[in-house]
């Protein structure tokens, strides 16, 4: 497999060119989303205060970077879960089984001390194996 392989994906976000990564990149039948949050199309954290709309957000976020590869949320086999709050658990996790209760991929959640701005209450990576 060489770069042609490639397949990436790149949200606009203005942190992808100075850290140096895709929002999403496909390789053959792989697909990996990096952690994404909140925002909306022009970078503003939605719903401050709230992870559970962070997360529904985030998910969509998801599902448009998927697309955008070829892929769908279906193809998902994987995600990881960064809250800022873990007593606040169950409504991260009430949005994330709205949109996989029956993918029911594999996941982890953990709580994280803070991440890269602290309206941001929850981060979700994922990774897929199309068909």
């Amino acid at each position: 497999m060489n770069m042609s392989d490639r397949v990436k994906y790149s949200s606009g976000s203005k942190w992808e060119p100075i850290v140096g990564y895709s929002r999403a990149i496909r390789v053959g039948k792989i697909v990996h989303i990096s952690g994404t949050t909140g925002t909306d199309s022009e970078g503003k954290v939605v719903d401050v205060g709230d992870p559970g709309k962070q997360a529904v957000q985030a998910l969509d976020n998801i599902r448009r970077a998927l697309e955008s590869v070829g892929s769908k949320l279906e193809d998902v086999v994987r995600t990881r879960i960064y809250v800022t709050d873990i007593s606040r658990w169950e409504e991260v996790g009430k949005a994330h089984g709205a949109v996989f209760k029956d993918i029911r991929p594999t996941t982890s959640m953990l709580e994280v001390k803070k991440l890269i701005s602290p309206e941001i209450l929850v981060e979700i990576e994922a990774e897929a194996i199309l068909d």
